[in-house]
């Protein structure tokens, strides 16, 4: 069974590359402007706020206090943006899915560092499944789907440097 001319595994990366796309950019725009659902107004980072002190002081992992040093430096608060930014778009247009799936990955260990073990469950939390998530669309090339990967990859700039396919 095909749907708009894609077969239920290619229909299903699909789903998870958008819906992953959307997480990674809501985050960036509510911590920019502070829409007042994981940030408020008053500490939206155009409002002079920290995108990384809300999570990272919050932690209490066993790496916590390596994170708790971290927090609210105004070098990793504009990573950690251009970051949520970059493989929000990427995602959602489908370009750039392998750096953004690695850088992705990245992030996701990270945080998922700065919490273990959680409170919830000691080992696995959303953000080691959103790891494999992230690599698995990766591996499958999710952004030739329904998106402009298979344009992205052949701009010379992209075939100059493969890591941005």
């Amino acid at each position: 069974m095909k749907i708009l001319g894609y077969g239920k595994e290619q229909i299903a990366w699909i789903g998870v590359r958008l819906v992953l796309g959307w997480i990674f950019l809501w985050a960036f725009v509510d911590k920019l402007f502070g829409l007042g659902y994981s940030t408020t107004s008053a500490r939206a980072w155009l409002n002079g706020g920290s995108p990384t002190t809300g999570y990272l002081t919050g932690t209490k992992g066993v790496f916590s206090g390596l994170f708790h040093g971290l927090s609210g430096n105004v070098g990793i608060d504009a990573l950690f943006m251009v970051a949520l930014l970059a493989i929000g778009v990427a995602l959602i247009l489908g370009i750039g899915m392998k750096i953004a799936g690695y850088s992705g990955a990245v992030l996701m260990i990270l945080m998922w560092l700065s919490a273990v073990p959680a409170s919830t469950n000691p080992i696995v939390d959303d953000h080691i499944v959103y790891f494999f998530l992230l690599l698995g669309m990766t591996i499958v090339k999710a952004g030739q789907w329904l998106g402009l990967g298979k344009w992205w990859i052949t701009t010379p700039f992209v075939k100059k440097y493969p890591i941005l396919e």
